[in-house]
């Protein structure tokens, strides 16, 4: 066999390992999952008439904010999701199973890529869980063509991707999944810091440079720009390169900590 047909064979056999892992242990994927649930129930039915009297002058009410809140809560739960490959990728480590693998004749970068594919799929599938509750709730994206919807499921896909590179190398990084799971933080913290809940422009002015500069507000953005027809702007090709510098950065990073580590 070619280098590319066992690479291609090693890689589905390890994504079908991760995914067998998450199914037998759907825990940590429930409670990861249920925040990002429970925060729109929260921003929606308890704050959301107080915040679509702040972005909207008093009109729409929680309807309004449903729409607004939505795309940021896609993001969220994409962050939240790669914790758990942060973790997955740990435990990993540290149990010694790599090791083995390391042993055996197979592709080596089948291992993270088993990782990284098995994740994406978990994003696709947490971003559709939580898209059923916020459509179940009365969020609906009428206006979008079938070509803005392709584009808002590939950004979803590309964003998936960019994070859960991150997210290996972080587990590749730490001494175990607690370890892991506090350095992985930051792709559920950023959300919050973005234009997820409220627009950058009702934001102080010290505070405007934190939400405006980081990856989510333009995927953000660019996501609500598609799903609802407000203005994109630059944010689009901004969320594009976010996206690929991440995916670029975390692959360079996770391979290097892969190669050396000797466990």
């Amino acid at each position: 066999m070619s280098n590319l047909s066992l690479a291609v064979r090693d890689s589905s056999t390890m994504l079908r390992r991760n995914l067998l892992h998450a199914r037998r242990y759907p825990s940590l994927t429930l409670n990861l999952l249920l925040t990002p649930i429970m925060m729109l129930l929260l921003f929606v039915y308890v704050f959301g008439d107080v915040m679509s009297a702040g972005i909207g002058g008093g009109e729409g009410g929680r309807a309004q904010y449903l729409a607004y809140v939505v795309p940021g809560i896609l993001l969220l739960t994409i962050g939240g999701t790669t914790v758990g490959s942060a973790v997955s990728v740990a435990t990993d480590m540290t149990e010694g199973i790599i090791a083995r693998f390391r042993t055996m004749a197979i592709h080596r970068g089948s291992v993270l890529v088993g990782h990284v594919l098995g994740s994406v799929l978990q994003c696709v599938m947490s971003v559709i869980l939580v898209g059923a509750v916020a459509v179940a709730i009365g969020f609906r994206a009428t206006d979008a063509t079938a070509l803005e919807w392709v584009l808002a499921v590939g950004l979803l896909a590309l964003v998936s991707l960019a994070l859960t590179w991150i997210a290996v190398g972080m587990g590749l990084g730490s001494p175990n999944a607690e370890a892991a799971s506090n350095s992985a933080m930051p792709l559920v913290l950023l959300p919050l810091l973005s234009s997820a809940f409220v627009p950058v422009d009702a934001m102080p002015g010290w505070f405007r440079p934190i939400a405006e500069y980081q990856p989510f507000t333009p995927a953000i953005e660019t996501l609500r720009g598609l799903l609802l027809g407000s203005e994109i702007g630059h944010n689009g090709w901004l969320a594009v390169a976010w996206c690929l510098a991440l995916t670029a950065l975390g692959y360079v990073w996770s391979t290097s900590l892969f190669v050396r580590d000797p466990k």
